[in-house]
Parts: C-alpha cells; structure tokens; sequence
C-alpha cells in the first residue's frame, strides 16, 4: 500500500493498495477438493476409464485454479484518474470509476452476517462489491446512484486521495 505526496504546482496524491484472502483461499479450496477427491478415490474402474478417478480430479484441480487466479485478490488505485480496481491474478474482473462519475468517497464499515457476507465480486442493480473481508471498505457512490465498495488497506487514506483529486 502506498499513498504519496509530492508538495508543489501540478502534483498529486495517488494510492494504491492490494488485499488478498489467503485463510478463504486455504478454506475454498478445502472445500472443493475434499468431495472431489473422495468422488475419485470410490471409483472403481482405471484412471481414463468414464468411472475412473481422472475427471473427478481434473474438475478439482480446475476448480481450485479458477478460484486462485479470478479471486481472492484485490488491487485498487485512487488518484487524479479516479478510482481503478482489479481483481484476481489477471486482473479480471476489472474497472475504472473517473472522477467526474464520483459523486462521494467515504468509509463503510462491512459487517458479516447470517444472510450476507461481504466477499467476492458481485452485483445488484445499486450496489457493486469487490470485497475479500468484512471490516472497514471504500464505498464509492456515483452521480447515477449505484454504489461500489471496495475493500482496500487503508480506506481512509483512500477517500482522502478522492477527495483530494476531486477538489484540486
């Protein structure tokens, strides 16, 4: 996580901050290889024969590798640009909210629930999340309405770097 500034005419703040789940990724990957690997270690034909343990354990390894490449890492700048957010190891999915579509940059507090818990990417038709923890986030809201949270380090350095851009 960085956030700089350089004092003078035509400078400007820029952060840039990256989160990753490794606890979720450890438990997400448990939970889809334990059944798989128990699916392949009670087949009874050979390893390519259609009841062999050889789709079972390709559909885990793909499994794990979509959930360690797409998710479980977010990457986020904020600056004169706007608000810049990548997910995952390719950086998929990914966006750029400009300052001129920012209406308001605050911290939110993210809290875990029975019903809602803030992780991943996802999206309503108001709110967008790239979220890997519950605790303190970015939330964006844009001049349409629509809200994006984003989980960063330091979400109040953040908001500050938008404030800061928007006004100068």
């Amino acid at each position: 996580m960085t956030a700089s500034a350089v004092p003078g005419p035509g400078r400007y703040s820029v952060y840039t901050g990256r989160v990753t789940n490794w606890p979720l990724l450890v438990v997400l990957s448990a939970a889809l290889l334990v059944p798989l690997l128990s699916l392949g270690g009670l087949s009874h034909g050979g390893w390519l024969d259609p009841d062999g343990p050889a789709v079972p354990l390709a559909v885990a390894v793909a499994a794990v590798l979509v959930t360690v490449l797409a998710g479980l890492r977010v990457r986020t700048a904020a600056g004169p640009n706007g608000v810049s957010v990548h997910c995952g190891a390719f950086g998929w999915p990914r966006r750029t909210y400009r300052l001129a579509e920012i209406d308001r940059a605050e911290v939110t507090d993210l809290r875990s629930s029975l019903w809602r818990l803030p992780l991943g990417f996802w999206w309503t038709p108001q709110h967008t999340y790239y979220t890997l923890r519950a605790g303190t986030a970015l939330r964006l809201t844009l001049h349409t309405g629509r809200t994006v949270t984003i989980t960063v380090p330091d979400p109040h350095a953040a908001a500050a770097i938008v404030h800061e851009a928007k006004s100068a």
